[in-house]
């Protein structure tokens, strides 16, 4: 009886044991911060009692741009890695089945997140253990983008709005009036990436270069806008002096417009000229083939010396002959 006493003890001690003791996982950290593009190791540990046989090991997370969406990044089940397709080449086991730690390399901010280290040893009795940490991506605020909008006229109001994509630690903003005296400006922020300026009444003193600061313990990048205010009587005369260019511009057209046509009535007269010159040439030929047919040969008979003019033609002046006789 006392060997079966002393049996049923150890079977007792042993399952309270073993109900006590399942998979136990521990992470060292539970908050890691990489530089965007370095490497960072994601740690966690596990005790079993069991062989590693049939270890099961399931990496996941949870984007901070898409909380409602784990996914999973990297799984080792019995012996077998399997990487999840976004992250091939860039995550991997360091030292499995000894340890659950990952290398997560050429770090994105997309990669900041929640990440879940799951470990499951059957038949290790129990639930599986489960290590959580966070990855924060750190990267020096982008260049900002200035813009104003608004009539920069005397009376008028701008706004002054300084927009940045990126940065973390979230960048702080800042909008100061450089000149001619630097002057700090009340920020109205529009999230947590855009400051505006608003400026209202603004007049001649308000004219002057504006800049936007953003910056993190990582850097600092800045912009700018120059900002010209025009009194109400610069704009009418910029007006009249636009009327006056658009009418300078018209007239000018007209004169152009006008030289042209000129240039192409005298080359039409030109070439009428010419067409009649050489119409006149050719009456000028026909005259003078007439006139050679009223020779004196033609108008003398030679049997009766009489002078014999053709019907319908004059005898050409200064034309004299004789026949022997006084005339």
């Amino acid at each position: 009886m006392e060997g079966l006493g002393l049996c049923v003890i150890t079977l007792l001690i042993s399952s309270a044991f073993q109900k006590a003791h399942p998979v136990r996982v521990t992470v060292r950290e539970t908050s890691v911060q990489v530089l965007r593009g370095d490497s960072v190791l994601l740690p966690c540990s596990f005790v079993t009692m069991a062989t590693l046989s049939r270890l099961n090991i399931i990496w996941t997370v949870t984007p901070l741009s898409e909380p409602s969406s784990p996914s999973q990044v990297i799984v080792y089940d019995r012996g077998q890695v399997i990487e999840s397709p976004s992250l091939i080449g860039r995550v991997s086991f360091r030292s499995v089945p000894l340890s659950a730690d990952i290398v997560l390399n050429s770090t994105r901010l997309s990669d900041a997140g929640t990440y879940r280290c799951v470990v499951n040893n059957p038949p290790e009795p129990g639930a599986p253990g489960i290590g959580e940490l966070s990855l924060t991506i750190l990267a020096p605020p982008s260049s900002p983008l200035c813009l104003w909008d608004g009539q920069a006229d005397e009376g008028g109001s701008i706004s002054l709005s300084c927009s940045v994509e990126e940065g973390v630690p979230v960048p702080e903003l800042h909008w100061d009036k450089l000149e001619p005296d630097q002057i700090a400006l009340p920020v109205n922020k529009e999230g947590s990436l855009k400051g505006t300026v608003r400026i209202l009444n603004i007049s001649a003193q308000n004219s002057g270069l504006y800049r936007c600061t953003v910056s993190n313990p990582l850097g600092t990048e800045a912009c700018s806008v120059a900002l010209s205010v025009y009194s109400s009587e610069y704009s009418k005369q910029a007006t009249v002096q636009q009327v006056f260019s658009r009418l300078s511009l018209s007239l000018s057209a007209w004169l152009w417009f006008s030289w042209l046509c000129w240039l192409w009535s005298c080359g039409s007269i030109a070439r009428d000229m010419t067409g009649s010159g050489g119409k006149r040439g050719k009456k000028k030929s026909a005259t003078m083939r007439s006139e050679a047919t009223l020779s004196p040969s033609n108008l003398l008979e030679p049997s009766a010396g009489i002078l014999s003019v053709p019907t319908g033609q004059a005898l050409p002046p200064h034309f004299f002959f004789t026949t022997g006789h006084d005339v």
